[in-house]
């Protein structure tokens, strides 16, 4: 049995936030938030423009869906396949065990990307959190990487894991499963937010811990980040809770859509020159 060690890079403070703006994303490389649904073409050419080109070698990491093996041709290919990338290799295992030796994880050593398909973000966090892996999945970013999820895939990014009970994906907070990688520091991303009625069930989660910004992302979008700017792609909305500009009239969250901007350190919108 491996005991699990808790990440430096999950910091929920639950002291009132101060003024000053810190960093929220890593120093290196770069993220891709997607929301699920259908992933257009302007966030996958991103996603390989930011990995260094549709040949550039990627890891697909499976294991938030159902299946206990996935094979080198498994469906989990299919949007990144279709879309143009040619080195795709599946790492996957619910083994914390196999997750922490040296032979698991040296794809990831070659790797300049790794996706995340959607499923339950627990499945993730329990696979892989304090091991190797976890490590090897930093220092993709830490060479200038990048890397993307969607779904579950997106809000396993974040410090603060949402929806993260293995009892049903309708529980925002779940004790045991509240950490995420870290890569959004502070920060709590939920997705499928429009197409699942979601729009209110950030606010939940910041009554409770009100120094988290949460980010909600709607189907066929992303938030595409780097040095702490967010920049939203893709067909609808994202969502910010807990952010220091004004919010949409009588709601908790304030709207983006395609093309705006959000510094996540200042936590307040970028706008236009």
């Amino acid at each position: 049995m491996i005991t699990r060690i808790v990440s430096a890079t999950f910091a929920l403070v639950i002291a009132p936030m101060t003024v000053v703006a810190q960093s929220v994303s890593p120093e290196r490389g770069a993220l891709v938030v997607v929301g699920g649904g259908r992933i257009g073409t302007e966030i996958l050419s991103r996603f390989f423009e930011l990995a260094g080109g549709k040949d550039a070698p990627i890891v697909v990491i499976p294991t938030a869906g159902e299946d206990s093996a996935y094979t080198q041709a498994c469906t989990c290919l299919n949007v990144l396949r279709s879309a143009g990338a040619t080195n795709l290799t599946v790492v996957h295992t619910k083994d914390p065990k196999e997750a922490d030796t040296e032979a698991f994880v040296a794809p990831l050593r070659a790797a300049r990307a790794v996706w995340f398909p959607g499923g339950r973000q627990w499945r993730l966090a329990d696979s892989y959190l304090g091991t190797r892996t976890e490590r090897e999945l930093r220092a993709v970013l830490e060479r200038g990487g990048v890397i993307g999820g969607t779904s579950a895939g997106a809000s396993i990014q974040a410090s603060y894991l949402v929806r993260g009970a293995p009892q049903g994906n309708t529980i925002m907070m779940a004790p045991g499963h509240e950490q995420g990688f870290g890569y959004l520091r502070d920060v709590a991303v939920d997705q499928h937010v429009l197409a699942r009625n979601r729009l209110n069930d950030l606010s939940t989660v910041l009554a409770r811990h009100p120094a988290l910004l949460g980010i909600g992302i709607d189907e066929g979008t992303a938030i595409v980040v780097r040095r702490d700017t967010a920049e939203v792609l893709g067909a609808s909305k994202v969502f910010i809770y807990g952010g220091r500009d004004g919010t949409d009239d009588g709601k908790p969250y304030l709207t983006l859509t395609p093309g705006a901007r959000y510094d996540l350190g200042a936590r307040r919108r970028i706008h236009p020159e």
